[in-house]
C-alpha cells in the first residue's frame, strides 16, 4: 500500500481579520496566518503516524503559491459588536508516533476567552483518542486564536489550521 498521500510533516497557524465584509475579513484572517495563497482543503483529524511537527518558518519556503493544502480547520466569524469570537485545534499526540495516530479536533466559539477554548479543545482531542486507543499520549496541546468583533459593524474572523505538508 502507498503511502504518498500521507502526510509527513504539519504546521500550525492562526490568523484573525477585519473588513466591512464577511468573506474579506476571512482573507484578511487568511492573510495574517500566511496561507493566504494556498488552495485549501479540509479534512477530517487524524495525526498520521511518524507526522513530524514543525514550525510555520520551516514548512513555508516549502510551500509554493497555487498549491492544494490539506489542513484540519477552526474558523468563526461575526460582525455582532462587541462579540469574543474564538477558533481552537486541540492535538493529541501518541508517545508512540511510529506506529500510533493522533487526534486534532477543530472547536470554535462565542464568548469563551481563548484559554478556555483552547483547554476545551484539548480535552477533546484527548477524549477522542482514549475513545480508539489504549495507548499512552505523549501530549496534548492547543493552538488558538481569539478576538473581539469592533463597534463599528465591520466583520471579524478568526481561523486556526494545521497544515499538512506530504513530504
Amino acid at each position: 500500500m502507498s503511502d504518498r498521500f500521507v502526510p509527513k510533516r504539519v504546521f500550525f497557524t492562526c490568523g484573525a481579520g477585519r473588513s466591512p465584509d464577511e468573506l474579506t475579513s476571512f482573507e484578511m484572517a487568511l492573510r495574517d496566518a500566511s496561507i493566504e495563497c494556498y488552495n485549501i482543503v479540509t479534512v477530517s483529524s487524524i495525526l498520521p503516524p511518524k507526522c513530524r511537527i514543525i514550525s510555520k518558518e520551516e514548512a513555508l519556503p516549502d510551500l509554493r503559491a497555487g498549491s492544494i493544502v490539506f489542513t484540519v480547520f477552526s474558523r468563526l466569524s461575526s460582525n455582532e459588536p462587541h462579540r469574543r469570537i474564538s477558533a481552537s485545534l486541540g492535538v493529541a499526540i501518541p508517545e508512540d508516533m511510529e506506529s500510533h495516530w493522533g487526534y486534532f479536533t477543530e472547536h470554535h466559539s462565542f464568548g469563551m476567552g481563548p484559554e478556555q477554548v483552547g483547554k476545551y479543545a484539548e480535552k477533546l482531542a484527548k477524549d477522542m483518542f482514549g475513545s480508539i486507543s489504549e495507548s499512552e499520549l505523549e501530549r496534548t496541546m492547543n493552538v488558538t486564536k481569539s478576538a473581539v468583533v469592533g463597534d463599528d459593524g465591520d466583520w471579524t474572523s478568526v481561523i486556526v489550521a494545521a497544515v499538512f505538508l506530504m513530504d
